[in-house]
């Protein structure tokens, strides 16, 4: 692709503007809010073409509220924001270019052409001997030989070159800290990953970036009238802040929990299980923390990976903690712990006093998304046998969520790579018996 960095999209020079343009309009809550956006180039020309990767919320910072936006591509340079109007009163529109469409074309190639750009190693040792390869999902099979530590279960692939002096069952961990490959873009490239120019960047309003919500409706037909416009894009979002608290729409009751005595009782009699990436370890960390009772069981495992395991005997709670299995990008892993969550999922009772917590997503953001689908292909087959044997048992899904960008995260772990994983995980799980807690609305919104 021949970039040329004025001709990309600038946040600097593009604008939205809340619809009607004129302003003279009242809006209620139940109403939808539609801001247009125009993107332009650095020389402040109006781009002709789309892909461009938007976010976009609406919030009110004095009522604590906040609420996601879906972003249509009108695939010729303009892009309409649409929001749900929620709450009452001050509600501000804020649109945030994460990447334009030249970098989304980079990342693309990037995720197809060099799943390699994180690798991993393993130590292998017998004895005084010892040497460390290198490890991936896939390797080039004509530079040396292969250990093939593909899953029996699962059929999930895992390779390392072979020591040359070692066997392959001499594997003792699993390793990744600090193996980044560098040099994976051109100059020009390189202009598109630039932070505070077009890495997640605020777009400027033409006009107020703001309206005042009014109360809701009485009329019906005029609720009608109000909505006939946009009405084949309604929006339903799965929940939105107000006064700092979540609230879920569509059906979801969400309980809050003031205080760590409340949270005691609801877990009491539980068994928790938690497996994933450190996303779900920092629910077990929070909670191990915040519930005086709750008392860590040392396993002498490393502080970031586990496993770990925390009980309340007065209550009857288990927690427990479980890394996914490769590709994990923690720094050191005990070989005998990488453990693939299908097959973890395979060795539960299940019940009504147990709870399975899962969040797999944020490692798997260099691969080609094939891979991702078949990781969550084994774990919603293992969900469907537990529930079969186990009905009353407790699933709980995390999706991706945002996370802050500079040149080199971009390349290995944007939110345009998340938001395609996340996809995965909601068409995957749907019309499952299971709950998803919607971090990416979460942390979008707040």
């Amino acid at each position: 692709m021949n970039v040329f960095l004025n001709q990309t999209s600038d946040p600097a020079h593009s604008l939205f503007v809340i619809l009607p343009a004129g302003g003279k309009r009242e809006w209620h809550v139940g109403d939808q809010l539609e801001a247009l956006v125009h993107m332009h180039d650095f020389q402040g020309r109006p781009k002709s073409y789309g892909g461009d990767f938007l976010l976009a919320r609406l919030h009110s910072p004095k009522l604590g509220a906040g609420v996601v936006g879906q972003v249509l591509d009108h695939r010729n340079g303009t892009y309409s924001a649409i929001f749900p109007l929620l709450w009452q009163g001050s509600a501000q529109v804020e649109v945030t270019l994460v990447h334009p469409s030249e970098a989304v074309h980079v990342l693309g190639r990037l995720r197809e052409e060099r799943p390699d750009r994180i690798f991993f190693k393993s130590l292998f040792r017998s004895g005084k001997l010892s040497q460390t390869t290198v490890c991936n999902l896939c390797l080039p099979t004509n530079q040396e030989p292969l250990c093939n530590y593909t899953d029996p279960h699962t059929g999930e692939p895992w390779y390392c070159y072979k020591p040359k002096l070692l066997s392959c069952d001499t594997r003792i961990n699993h390793a990744s800290r600090g193996n980044y490959v560098k040099h994976l873009l051109t100059n020009k490239e390189a202009l598109l990953f630039q932070s505070g120019v077009n890495i997640k960047v605020h777009i400027h309003p033409s006009g107020s970036d703001s309206v005042i919500v009014l109360p809701e409706k009485k009329d019906k037909a005029d609720v009608e009238r109000s909505s006939m416009k946009t009405e084949s894009t309604r929006i339903t979002p799965s929940g939105y802040y107000f006064q700092g608290s979540w609230r879920a729409l569509g059906g979801g009751v969400i309980r809050q929990f003031n205080d760590s005595s409340a949270i005691t009782q609801c877990l009491k009699g539980k068994v928790v299980y938690m497996y994933g990436d450190s996303t779900v370890r920092q629910w077990f960390e929070y909670l191990n923390a915040l519930l005086p009772e709750l008392k860590e069981f040392n396993l002498y495992s490393p502080k970031k990976v586990g496993p770990f395991m925390a009980v309340d005997s007065t209550h009857n709670v288990l927690l427990k903690y479980h890394c996914h299995g490769p590709p994990i990008r923690y720094s050191t892993v005990i070989a005998s712990e990488m453990r693939y969550v299908a097959n973890e999922l395979d060795g539960l009772t299940g019940g009504s006093n147990t709870v399975v917590i899962i969040s797999v997503w944020s490692h798997f953001s260099t691969y080609p998304v094939q891979a991702y689908i078949r990781r969550l292909r084994h774990i919603r087959r293992a969900l469907v046998r537990l529930l079969d044997r186990a009905p009353g048992t407790l699933v709980v899904l995390r999706s991706a969520n945002l996370q802050a960008q500079n040149p080199e995260v971009s390349l290995y772990n944007s939110d345009w790579f998340s938001v395609q994983l996340d996809g995965v995980l909601r068409a995957m799980f749907r019309g499952l018996d299971v709950l998803l807690i919607d971090a990416w609305e979460m942390t979008l919104a707040h």
